[in-house]
């Protein structure tokens, strides 16, 4: 069904000139400057009787409107990077990573692997942060025979097989966006009819190609399932136009909030505005935000302005996963955080490091056309998000959706539907409590 529906996009803005920077992390007898391998127009690298590192040209969201997440994504680019290099690198190599800041704009982070590839010849690429500019940034890589293996680009936009070039080299590790209201919509849907025929719902939307479809899916079943829809409209992706739509939700006082969101400033802008008119929902739900641990909290004002928000996602901080776990210790040991702190963006990125270091040892090498076939092969990989299989288009398909909420006190972040899920252990808060205190 998802298929079918509208999709958005946001124009391009460019801030202003771009610094770039460069972030290697290797180990002290290893530098950019000493490699030695071949590199072939499409950017491969042989490693045969060489121990030069293995490069990975990245662009990342450093400043501008993604900046949060930007800095979330280069944290677990380098975590990952950290642990594959103190355990002797991938097939002996070292791994260097190249990052350049694209001030969350579309051209620059087209310009940006241009650079990567066609000046600095990169070994491998990552993606950036968003779905936004992973499309454009994919297309460049499928130009240049690249396999492009990213975190945050799950839109149907990136894999829209009529308009992107990029379809089969673009890899998503972490949960396609269209089905990630699934549990949410499920839970809403198994409520008896005489409560969803009394209940309200607004669905505002930020003008994103990753905020709305998920929006979109679930104004769809629920109103069909007799939830009645009391707001439904797109806004631009900009601050100044935050107030204004959280102001004309509250004025309809809707049982449910489904808000179209990319970062934590769409959805704190939200939680002022409906404090200001003195509204709260029952239930309020956001595609991304309250995922980002710490930020979203210090966002909040007090953690108990964060109680009871949800958010659709495909891992939290404590996911009981081995592999996970052992990567949220490091991380809370390296930023002084607990698990409820740490940032999703951290494992999608993390994620996209483990996908590719096994396309590597199994393939043998860095050679693209190797990883891309590899990927594409059917086989199952593991990596702190879960398990990971590529369909035809290289989405993970065996990415599974939760919904996560913030408990009473707004001090712990757990798994809450499906409520018959083992891994739901938090107790799902069906009336959101009143805000507290000013966001």
């Amino acid at each position: 069904m998802s298929a079918n529906l509208p999709w958005f996009s946001k124009n391009a803005v460019t801030l202003g000139a771009v610094a770039a920077l460069s972030v290697g992390v290797l180990a002290a007898c290893s530098s950019s400057s000493s490699s030695s391998s071949s590199v072939t127009s499409t950017g491969t690298a042989s490693s045969t009787g060489s121990k030069a590192p293995i490069t990975i040209g990245i662009s990342l969201s450093e400043t501008g409107d993604f900046d949060a997440d930007g800095l979330a994504f280069k944290q677990g680019y380098q975590l990952w990077a950290k642990d594959v290099n103190a355990a002797g690198g991938i097939l002996g190599r070292q791994v260097q990573l190249k990052i350049l800041n694209d001030d969350s704009s579309t051209s620059q982070v087209v310009t940006n692997y241009n650079t990567l590839i066609s000046a600095d010849h990169v070994d491998l690429t990552f993606g950036p942060f968003s779905s936004l500019l992973t499309a454009p940034a994919s297309a460049v890589a499928a130009r240049a025979g690249y396999a492009f293996v990213e975190g945050a680009g799950g839109a149907p936009t990136v894999f829209d097989t009529q308009s992107n070039e990029a379809d089969h080299n673009t890899f998503d590790v972490s949960l396609p966006i269209a089905d990630e209201m699934l549990p949410f919509i499920n839970y809403i849907k198994n409520l008896p009819q005489s409560e969803r025929d009394s209940l309200t719902a607004a669905y505002p939307m930020a003008n994103d190609p990753f905020a709305d479809p998920p929006v979109q899916l679930a104004q769809t079943e629920l109103q069909a399932a007799g939830v009645k829809t009391v707001y439904s409209e797109v806004f631009p992706e900009e601050p100044s136009s935050y107030t204004p739509a959280a102001d004309a939700v509250a004025g309809k006082h809707p049982d449910i909030v489904v808000l179209g969101s990319t970062d934590v400033p769409t959805v704190s802008a939200f939680m002022q505005g409906f404090q200001q008119e003195h509204f709260t929902p029952k239930m309020f739900i956001a595609a991304s935000g309250p995922d980002q641990g710490a930020s979203f909290i210090k966002a909040s004002g007090t953690p108990a302005n964060a109680a009871a928000m949800m958010v659709p996602d495909g891992w939290y901080g404590g996911y009981k996963n081995a592999e996970s776990e052992k990567m949220v210790a490091e991380y809370d040991a390296e930023y002084k955080t607990t698990p409820s702190d740490v940032n999703a963006d951290v494992a999608e990125a993390y994620s996209v490091g483990q996908v590719v270091e096994q396309a590597i040892e199994h393939t043998g090498g860095t050679d693209n056309k190797a990883i891309i076939a590899y990927l594409h092969s059917g086989v199952t990989l593991q990596t702190v998000q879960g398990s990971v299989l590529f369909n035809s288009l290289g989405e993970n398909s065996a990415a599974a959706a939760f919904v996560f909420q913030w408990n009473a006190t707004g001090t712990n972040f757990g798994q809450v539907l499906p409520l018959s899920d083992p891994g739901s252990t938090a107790k799902l808060i069906t009336t959101k409590p009143a805000w507290a205190g000013s966001v």
